[in-house]
């Protein structure tokens, strides 16, 4: 019995998580062994270069060795104490310290939690019910965010998942992202009543999609005018498209923000932080409840603390961005040159590749993208050893560790997929 059948003996559609399963892709997972620096080996022996990076966290790279070792070392001190630690000190004040708008900050594990906590802090803090997300933006699985949620749900064709009570998705609002007149207007309807309006300054699950010039700058107007909550998702964007994520980048301050992924180095972790009059309304110093037992593991917090140390050494993110560039720029090249239909979205270490002439900037324009190409080209570039998402939808990932003959071997598989493709 293969790895594959013993998997969906015991597990859900064989994974823990829905996109693993590759069905967007038609297929069945790789089972990876291990991963070191830009490469992950799968049980056979495959060897590929990686630009999904776990979905973003590994932006040093897989098994960093300054990160193993530090996560080695809290180990060797226990795993985990159900007690404050000099560590989540320690991470919780260099966060502060770089990102614009946050003064206090709680710890969680997952970016689930952390929207879902962010959500109920601002419904408190205003005394309001409704909140405003944008169609194609994933904040996690918790009820009020299953609606027009991108990413997964978009792989698999679910606008919203069974098992949601009415009474809780009636106040969510689903607005076009990058559609500032669509939230002008669902305030002008129902301001008296929206707590907040909840964002991924860059959108990343339907692949990356980035803001129209006034758009955040829109969302910090409206919700002053009308007393709502700003909420920005930086699960993906924090500490990747730069120290102090996105918000630093457009400089836009929201209320709130929620991080994740590389706060933890590549171990489970979530974080929620904001403004002082709004976090001190968290329990114990305030009378908002949420708690862990795992919050603030100390694996957690040393990955997460070594990783952020890294990146803040000069010029570590513009090394990135270039590699990136490299990247991104060679496949626009390349595009051009075969006459394939394809445009890239693209900041900093992220990048998306739509297979369409048309610009991408909302979840309808992704959603018009030539899927059945994509899955071609992804079967073509993984046989030349390049691991992509296995979506149309999701963002791919640069690492510190892809080196320049990291991303000439991709271009080349870049040049010889489309190439194949276009035969097919």
């Amino acid at each position: 019995m293969s790895l594959w059948e013993r998997a969906n003996r015991v597990l859900p559609g064989g994974v823990n998580s829905p996109v693993r399963a590759w069905k967007a892709v038609k297929g069945r997972p790789l089972f990876i062994r291990k991963a070191k620096g830009p490469k992950i080996y799968d049980i056979n022996g495959n060897t590929y270069i990686d630009y999904v990076c776990s979905w973003g966290p590994m932006i040093l790279g897989h098994a960093h060795p300054k990160v193993t070792k530090a996560i080695k070392r809290a180990a060797s001190l226990g795993t985990s104490f159900g007690a404050p630690t000099r560590l989540e000190v320690e991470l919780a004040e260099m966060i502060v310290e770089a990102v614009p708008s946050i003064e206090k900050v709680r710890m969680v594990n997952s970016g689930t939690e952390a929207t879902m906590s962010a959500i109920r802090l601002a419904r408190a803090y205003t005394g309001k019910n409704k909140v405003i997300k944008f169609d194609g933006c994933y904040h996690g699985h918790a009820d009020d965010f299953l609606v027009k949620a991108g990413s997964g749900l978009a792989t698999f064709g679910i606008a919203a998942s069974p098992g949601i009570p009415h009474d809780l998705v009636k106040h969510t609002l689903s607005l076009p992202y990058n559609d500032i007149e669509a939230v002008e207007e669902a305030f002008s309807r129902s301001g008296e009543d929206i707590a907040a309006v909840i964002v991924e300054p860059v959108a990343g699950n339907m692949g990356v999609v980035l803001p129209k010039e006034g758009f955040l700058e829109g969302l910090r107007e409206i919700t002053d005018k009308y007393g709502a909550v700003l909420i920005f998702d930086e699960v993906i964007t924090g500490f990747r498209i730069g120290w102090g994520g996105a918000q630093a980048h457009y400089n836009i301050m929201p209320d709130l923000t929620c991080l994740g992924k590389v706060i933890g180095g590549g171990l489970p972790v979530g974080a929620y932080g904001g403004k002082k009059e709004i976090m001190s309304l968290v329990a114990p110093e305030g009378s908002v409840y949420q708690a862990g037992t795992l919050s603030g593991n100390p694996l957690a917090m040393a990955a997460g603390l070594q990783t952020l140390r890294i990146l803040k050494e000069e010029g570590i993110y513009k090394k990135l961005e270039k590699r990136t560039e490299e990247l991104v720029d060679g496949i626009k090249a390349i595009a051009r040159d075969e006459g394939v239909p394809l445009q890239i979205n693209h900041i900093a270490s992220m990048f998306s590749i739509f297979f369409t002439d048309e610009p991408v900037n909302d979840y309808n324009s992704a959603l018009k993208s030539n899927t059945d190409l994509f899955i071609k080209y992804f079967y073509a570039m993984l046989k030349r050893g390049i691991y992509l998402a296995p979506s149309a939808f999701e963002a791919s990932f640069v690492s510190l560790a892809h080196r320049k003959k990291d991303i000439d071997y991709t271009l080349k598989a870049v040049k010889e997929s489309l190439k194949e493709i276009k035969e097919i």
